[in-house]
């Protein structure tokens, strides 16, 4: 079995229901998953680039971009309540069936249409230097959350943390979310299926480069700030 050390897996399953194909739908004159596969290829950080999906077009679409596509990931692991943990963890097992192994696991969902080379490149450097078995991007939430609010039926609004009533704004400390974007680990760390949250450090990437697209109006505000930054640019 040949040892490498970085292996890229994409997870592209078809059947999204919010925005039909968003895997492999054009997004600024190119598919998704494109962006995704280009990214990974300029980071210059994996020996493989591999795409698990079921559905052909996804894989036609990613073979020409330069990604692999070995196996064709089975029915059972591609409806909606499948976890990525049980996808990653299918996918390294099929690697090593091809004999190939590696050291580290990159999981780069296809719809992050603002992920940077150097996002990569310093996360997998805080995996290879640390002491966590996973290193993942986190975004501040803008509004604090601690003045969150909950809708009544009648219309009024209670706040879910009344403490707080008063408390200005400024004095409230940052909360993060989990941009969802991608996760370095240790392939052991995958395979024994461990807590990412738990076992893993964050690295801070801007707010405004973290949009989870769901509907369609998530993605046309991903179109409008392409279109913002490729006018700065």
């Amino acid at each position: 079995m040949s040892i490498r050390e970085t292996v890229c897996i994409i997870p592209a399953r078809s059947g999204s229901k919010r925005i039909k194909n968003k895997n492999i739908k054009p997004f600024k004159g190119k598919p998704m998953i494109e962006r995704a596969i280009e990214i990974a290829k300029l980071s210059k950080l994996f020996d493989d680039i591999i795409v698990t999906t079921n559905d052909p077009e996804t894989s036609r679409i990613a073979l020409n971009a330069g990604a692999s596509v070995p196996f064709m990931r089975p029915e059972n692991l591609s409806d909606d309540f499948t976890g990525t943990s049980a996808v990653i963890i299918h996918a390294i097992k099929q690697i090593e069936k091809n004999n190939k192994n590696y050291s580290y696991v990159c999981c780069i969902y296809p719809c992050t249409p603002f992920l940077e080379v150097e996002d990569l490149q310093i996360t997998f450097n805080m995996l290879v230097n640390g002491n966590k078995k996973f290193v993942y991007p986190i975004s501040k939430y803008e509004t604090p959350i601690q003045r969150a609010l909950e809708r009544n039926e009648d219309g009024s609004v209670n706040l879910i943390n009344p403490k707080h009533f008063s408390t200005r704004t400024q004095d409230l400390e940052p909360r993060y979310f989990d941009s969802g974007s991608f996760y370095w680990g240790q392939k052991s760390a995958w395979l024994n299926n461990l807590n990412i949250l738990a076992e893993g450090n964050t690295y801070i990437v801007p707010s405004w480069r973290t949009i989870d697209i769901d509907t369609e109006d998530d993605w046309k505000r991903a179109e409008i700030i392409s279109d913002v930054i490729k006018n700065i640019i």
